[in-house]
């Protein structure tokens, strides 16, 4: 009797083993470039990956920190990342081998959606005496991270103000490391590609009671926009509780793309239909920006992968 109860015991193990074997073999696992923490990338994503992992059967994406935009780009091209959050300026650099992508095109991505607008926002605090960004020649400058779309974008705003990479001291991190540093004074202004408003910045002010934002403006601003596909925006009074006046910036859009060569039509259309349909169930702010209205924002230049055409033409926004 013992052998066979033993016997029993061995095939119920075997059983079950078998069992999770074949569960987990249906199972997709993909990983997603966010950006740094601190920054909105890191948690949004991280709210993304559980929503898709809740409502879509043998998905399991996890999320994980990286540089943004270009540094996720890259690593699609390399087959390291399966999905990868961007701005939609360096993705378009990407598909077509310009900007920071110049001579190494990325042909296996395709843009999945819309996730929010991403606004510049580029603060000091009244401490430091800085009033405009020409002001922060010779200053201490976070730039964000390298292979960010802060990054790119920063340096072509100051370049626009005639500030080349020689006149300041980057300080080559996320917006997080940075709040820290112009609390304490390490620093003497932050630019940041972040949604809005951060709490970030709220923080920030919080403990400082002094931020203040830099305006991007006049010429600089037209420059921007004739050799980039930023576009001015206003960030309005009333935005942070503490802001009493308008102040002017740049802005583009945060969007999902997907490697082509590991997410094929069926899981790209449900990972689309999630994200706009599921979206209420996104405890991160910004995810209200994700709508059937705002779908296609930031898509212009780039390819739409078939299985997210599939479902924009399904409900109407694409012919």
């Amino acid at each position: 009797m013992k052998r066979k109860s033993l016997a029993v015991i061995i095939m119920l193990i075997g059983a079950l083993m078998l069992a999770a074997c074949s569960a987990g073999a249906g199972t997709t696992d993909l990983l997603m470039g966010t950006g740094s923490q601190g920054g909105t990338y890191f948690p949004l994503g991280a709210e993304m990956a559980n929503v898709w992992n809740e409502h879509i059967d043998s998905i399991n994406v996890t999320s994980t920190e990286s540089g943004a935009s270009v540094e996720n780009l890259a690593k699609i091209s390399r087959g390291e990342f399966d999905l990868g959050m961007s701005v939609n300026l360096p993705a378009v650099d990407a598909y077509e081998g310009t900007g920071e992508f110049a001579g190494n095109a990325v042909d296996n991505f395709a843009f999945i959606g819309h996730i929010y607008p991403e606004v510049m926002q580029i603060v000091t605090r009244e401490a430091t005496g800085v009033a405009t960004i020409a002001d922060l020649a010779g200053k201490r400058i976070a730039i964000g991270p390298p292979g960010s779309g802060t990054q790119a974008a920063a340096k072509l705003i100051l370049e626009a103000y005639g500030l080349t990479d020689s006149d300041y001291e980057a300080y080559q991190e996320g917006f997080g490391d940075a709040k820290s540093k112009l609390q304490d004074g390490t620093i003497d202004a932050s630019f940041g590609l972040l949604g809005l408003p951060d709490a970030g910045i709220d923080e920030l002010q919080a403990a400082t009671k002094d931020v203040k934002f830099l305006e991007v403006t006049g010429d600089a601003l037209t420059y921007i926009e004739e050799n980039s596909g930023y576009s001015g925006l206003t960030i309005a009074a009333g935005s942070y509780e503490w802001l009493e006046a308008d102040a002017h910036t740049v802005s583009a859009f945060a969007i999902l793309v997907a490697n082509t060569d590991t997410v094929d039509d069926e899981l790209a259309y449900e990972l689309a239909k999630v994200m706009i349909e599921k979206n209420a169930d996104n405890t991160h702010p910004q995810s209200n920006h994700t709508t059937q209205q705002n779908a296609l924002n930031g898509s212009n230049g780039l390819p739409i992968h078939p299985g997210a055409e599939k479902y924009y033409k399904e409900i109407g926004i694409l012919d």
